[in-house]
């Protein structure tokens, strides 16, 4: 830092520890230019609130509460709006909160995420005019909206279609290897992706990149592993995880 002139702002420095496994809270502090950097318990980065545990439960509770009173702020002007213009404030400002940085919630119990599912069900009978607790799954499919934790499927999936048919990441592209056979078998075009070779240990550790996504990619039928393109791979997926999580 210092051989390129930048200057640490201590007021606006987070420091976090997210141990491998779960254990006793550490004290930590680090000593930089006259300034002393403490532990935090949650930190903020790109408008993710993230904690030693990474349950995301402080980030999950704000954007449920943000997304509510913007809800409630478009529930206020609805009688004035048409069906069309209520969609169009809705997805812009409610279900583009939902999407950001989803892809961090992987793994996560269905319970810990059920509030912004909650969330997205209140949109979709905003936008319908509709009453609390009707039916929302006629809804969400007349919206092309997949369910909250269809979409963060969505979302890691498509970054390992990049991770393996690129571009992506260089990080990302050494946590998932394509499977690989010595001989010209069938099981060399069912275009797979690898399990890690190590086993993983703690409720963390399941979530990780390199083992969900090598599972959920493996589980898609092979019409849409083998698809020739990311926009036809997107067009396959989403019509996929629609049949799977709405229509079954």
């Amino acid at each position: 830092m210092a051989a390129h002139h930048p200057k640490l702002n201590s007021s606006k420095t987070e420091l976090i520890f997210i141990p491998a496994t779960t254990g006793p809270h550490h004290e930590l502090a680090i000593s930089f230019e006259n300034s002393l950097i403490v532990l935090s318990i949650e930190a903020r980065r790109l408008g993710v609130i993230l904690d030693g545990q990474l349950s995301f439960s402080t980030h999950i509770a704000n954007l449920t509460q943000s997304c509510r009173y913007l809800l409630y702020s478009i529930c206020r002007i609805r009688p004035f709006l048409t069906q069309e213009a209520a969609q169009v404030l809705v997805q812009s400002l409610v279900i583009s909160r939902l999407d950001y940085c989803n892809s961090f919630l992987a793994g996560l119990p269905m319970q810990t995420i059920k509030p912004l599912q909650l969330i997205q069900n209140a949109a979709a009978w905003l936008i319908f005019n509709l009453p609390k607790f009707s039916h929302v799954t006629p809804l969400l499919c007349s919206l092309h909206w997949l369910p909250v934790a269809s979409c963060i499927r969505f979302k890691n999936l498509m970054l390992a279609y990049k991770t393996k048919n690129g571009p992506a990441p260089t990080y990302l592209m050494a946590m998932v290897k394509s499977r690989t056979v010595p001989r010209n078998l069938r099981a060399s075009s069912t275009a797979r992706l690898d399990p890690p070779s190590f086993k993983a240990h703690g409720r963390r550790a399941s979530r990780m990149f390199s083992i969900l996504a090598p599972k959920w990619w493996n589980e898609l039928p092979l019409a849409v592993r083998t698809a020739e393109s990311l926009a036809v791979f997107k067009c396959r997926r989403k019509m996929h995880l629609f049949t799977q999580h709405l229509n079954g």
